[in-house]
């Protein structure tokens, strides 16, 4: 149980800075805003008192900490799909890892993305209310193969 653990945290926080990093690339180079880790935390300090869905989550009360939630849950959320990804395919793949499994996992996050947490932000599924929604729809699917790689990429690094 330490090993599936300490690997999905490993797995999951390189991943998860890879998906950063790519972030960070996207605004200096081509002037892509980041994603607003605020807005998201202001999503998830809503959830407790039962509001999953908002219209336009920028209008939605403030949360105290909503930056610092937004970042926190995006790095468990991170975790939680290293840690899926071990649970699905073993300790044996972090032992011998192969892309296509990860690749598979990233791909699931997307639709996360898309199904719950931008209707959920008032974005609508896969971004539809948004006029820049296909440009958001292709950095998603690019995002998360980075993120994909981040997981196969942390695994080879980490195998023992």
């Amino acid at each position: 149980m330490g090993e599936f653990l300490w690997r999905s945290v490993v797995l999951g926080v390189a991943a998860t800075a890879l998906l950063d990093i790519w972030a960070l690339f996207l605004q200096r180079a081509f002037g892509i805003a980041p994603p607003n880790w605020a807005m998201v935390g202001r999503w998830v300090g809503h959830l407790p008192q039962g509001t999953f869905v908002h219209a336009d989550i920028g209008k939605a009360a403030p949360v105290t900490s909503e930056l610092a939630i937004g970042w926190v849950f995006h790095y468990a959320v991170g975790i939680i799909f290293a840690a899926a990804l071990l649970a699905i395919w073993g300790l044996g793949w972090a032992h011998a890892p192969t892309f296509i499994p990860a690749l598979i996992v990233g791909y699931v996050t997307i639709g996360c993305g898309w199904f719950i947490l931008q209707p959920g932000m008032g974005a609508g599924i896969a971004a539809v209310k948004r006029p820049n929604a296909m440009q958001i729809r292709a950095l998603n699917i690019l995002g998360h193969t980075v993120f994909a790689l981040g997981l196969y990429g942390a695994a080879l690094l980490v195998r023992p």
